[in-house]
């Protein structure tokens, strides 16, 4: 019965996702070229603001636990389990005062409005995950990046999204990338609960009534441990948050 519910309102849902799309593509490009990197980020909170709240027509709600604990003013690597592409727009706008960026795919660098513009120029770096030799400097751009910003990189060490909330082995090498060249961050680790299921249909339709939940769990000084023992805590926390 939810599935038959949902066609229609996935129809008017995603043609209100795709003209915020469309409507923020100049907003960004205009606040970039004339007014700078604060516009710009500006103009893509508003986008991932608008983008969130059209997820309520599809029954979607969301919680955000421990937000307190993600420290200020040091460079911040944000490191949680991957379930679908509502785990970035919630993170842009929950997360948007440590000013997020992200490690993605490089199909994303292009042919989306919007989406495309902010991965080429707001700080997040593309990667070809068919070139592992392409994906470290990339990633270590980001790494110096927030260190010398003072900003966050969020990173998804599953590598991809898990169609069912059962977490994937986590890998090492971004998230060691990404220590290396931002000594003084703080890593903290994420919790993501129920993304998967507004697509536990695949992209359409979309499920409805769903609780997001983000947990953010204790920040791990990279200076104060081992990358063995900060990869083995991160994991242990995001993973034993997850309910399925």
């Amino acid at each position: 019965m939810e599935k038959i519910i949902s066609y229609p309102i996935s129809i008017v849902y995603y043609l209100l996702f795709g003209i915020w799309l469309l409507i923020f593509h100049p907003i960004q490009w205009v606040s970039l070229k004339l007014f700078g990197y604060q516009a710009h980020k500006k103009s893509v909170d508003y986008l991932n603001f608008f983008l969130l709240r059209t997820t309520h027509l599809l029954g979607t709600t969301y919680k955000v636990e421990n937000r307190n604990l993600i420290p200020k003013n040091v460079p911040v690597i944000f490191a949680a389990n991957h379930q679908s592409m509502y785990d970035i727009v919630a993170m842009i706008w929950f997360f948007r005062k440590s000013h997020p960026k992200f490690v993605s795919k490089k199909e994303l660098g292009k042919g989306i409005p919007s989406v495309s513009f902010n991965l080429r120029h707001g700080g997040s770096v593309l990667i070809d995950r068919k070139d592992p030799k392409q994906a470290i400097p990339a990633i270590s751009t980001l790494g110096k990046y927030i260190q010398q910003h003072n900003r966050a990189a969020v990173i998804f060490p599953e590598g991809t999204r898990s169609k069912d909330g059962t977490p994937k082995e986590f890998a090492q090498t971004g998230l060691k990338i990404l220590c290396k060249t931002a000594p003084s961050a703080m890593v903290v680790p994420v919790t993501i609960n129920n993304s998967w299921k507004i697509v536990k249909y695949g992209f359409f339709p979309c499920g409805l009534g769903n609780r997001l939940t983000f947990t953010v769990h204790n920040p791990i000084a990279v200076s104060q441990v081992t990358f063995e023992e900060l990869m083995l805590k991160t994991e242990q926390a995001v993973v034993g948050g997850i309910k399925n």
